[in-house]
């Protein structure tokens, strides 16, 4: 893990744990870690990305919440720390959100944002196929 003088905050909800849970239970791996990062495209220029993996790499930030770890990677750190993932349930469905206090604007569905200092060193991604103004 990176050494640094940033404390990461990074607040998983208890609901989303329990998610996280039973992913990890049906994938047969409960010991597996849930990676948050961010790239860049979607409507608004960044977006958000969540993966399972067993193993984190060097300059990971990892956070422990309610018995799971997420981890964080090296660049994607400063536009996630502060987030807070929940998993909520609607009328379109249920899934994982992100509250970011970071983000200066995001499209419609949530899963893209842009910042003020923008998206000039994160990788193009594939865009956001949710949002009507993507299609």
């Amino acid at each position: 893990m990176l050494e640094t003088k940033e404390a990461v905050n990074i607040t998983l909800t208890e609901r989303a744990a329990d998610e996280v849970k039973a992913v990890l239970a049906d994938q047969g791996d409960e010991n597996a870690l849930l990676r948050i990062y961010i790239a860049g495209g979607g409507c608004s220029g960044l977006q958000y990305g969540m993966a399972l993996e067993t193993d984190p790499i060097e300059g990971d930030r990892i956070v422990e919440a309610h018995g799971v770890k997420l981890v964080i990677d090296e660049q994607s750190f400063p536009y996630l720390n502060g987030i807070t993932v929940d998993y909520v349930e609607g009328l379109m469905g249920a899934g994982f959100k992100i509250d970011n206090p970071n983000a200066t604007a995001s499209c419609g569905c949530g899963q893209s944002f842009s910042t003020e200092e923008g998206a000039e060193d994160i990788p193009p991604g594939a865009g956001c196929r949710t949002c009507p103004s993507a299609r």
